[in-house]
């Protein structure tokens, strides 16, 4: 496993041509690293799943450089979506349109749709710019686990399970892109993300939930995600942490002591762009201490404060055995 300067050239061709001959290389977006192969190569993007121990029904995002992949890879673009790459790409916005036959079903998990996104990353755009082909990426870690925002976070995470990390700094955002679909008129965010709902709406008007759809369309759908491997409970104020044998992930600094043995403020004074950047970061660094579970504190679902609540629930269902 080697970690590659991913702003030098040399580490790009090395990636390139590593992904050229059907392997996996993880790279950094502006929202979490991510584990990518040749979106158009069926056995490249196998191994992503082999290397996540990721389940088959759980589509990846394909991930492009230019706006005339669009027309290749999809049959049909609405109007709304237009708009939403317009105002947000590149940047922490996918797509879910009607998929051409020339993206594998192993990429959509059988699907007639596909998640597409045109990353902002400067290392992730001359990656695919490079090869010139879509890249599939999940983020590059265990299934299940915590998102990865810097490359020392993949090597510890997947060890020799992939042989480059191209290293281009700390995610900026820190959280998963926001995930649209379409149908008729009307726009559904499946995944909140990096780009706020209100964010959205103040291009196209109005979004609606996809949870009930029913469908696993998008990354991230299923009842757990996101989880440490220590248990994590939500609470309202650190008044309501039961054990010093404890981390604490609070939204602010706290007003009052907290008993917990480890404690970690997403931002001082409660800035959700802030606290989304270092949200797994820090989730990241609670679950390597000694102690026997994590607290996290609620933050507020407006905003980015949406998707942090979103992945904190998750999160915390893997170990809902937990007396504490």
């Amino acid at each position: 496993m080697e970690i590659l300067n991913g702003l030098d050239f040399s580490s790009i061709l090395r990636a390139k041509q590593l992904l050229e001959k059907g392997g996996v290389v993880a790279f950094p977006t502006e929202t979490v690293y991510g584990l990518g192969a040749d979106a158009l190569n069926p056995y490249a993007v196998a191994k992503i799943f082999e290397i996540k121990r990721r389940p088959r029904f759980d589509p990846l995002i394909v991930h492009i450089d230019r706006r005339e992949w669009l027309e290749e890879l999809s049959s049909n673009l609405p109007k709304k979506a237009l708009l939403l790459t317009e105002r947000f790409w590149p940047g922490p916005l996918t797509i879910i349109l009607k998929k051409r036959p020339i993206i594998p079903d192993i990429v959509t998990a059988g699907l007639s749709t596909v998640g597409i996104r045109m990353p902002a990353h400067p290392v992730a755009q001359e990656l695919i710019r490079s090869l010139n082909r879509p890249i599939a990426a999940p983020s590059a870690n265990p299934f299940g686990y915590i998102s990865p925002t810097m490359a020392d976070h993949v090597a510890h995470m997947l060890k020799d399970r992939v042989e480059v990390i191209l290293d281009g700094g700390k995610s900026v955002f820190g959280i998963e892109s926001t995930i649209v679909s379409f149908l008729d008129d009307s726009v559904f965010i499946n995944r909140h993300g990096a780009i706020s709902a209100e964010e959205i709406s103040d291009v196209i008007g109005p979004v609606l939930d996809a949870k009930d759809k029913g469908v696993c369309e998008s990354p991230g759908s299923l009842p757990y995600h996101y989880s440490p491997h220590k248990p994590l409970k939500i609470v309202n104020s650190p008044l309501e942490i039961a054990t010093e044998d404890s981390s604490f992930l609070s939204f602010k600094r706290p007003l009052i002591r907290v008993i917990s043995r480890y404690v970690r403020i997403l931002s001082e004074q409660g800035d959700l762009r802030e606290a989304a950047a270092n949200f797994f970061s820090y989730l990241i660094e609670l679950d390597k201490k000694d102690v026997g579970i994590i607290y996290a504190e609620r933050i507020p679902e407006k905003g980015l404060g949406k998707a942090i609540m979103e992945r904190l629930k998750k999160a915390s269902k893997k170990h809902t055995h937990t007396t504490l």
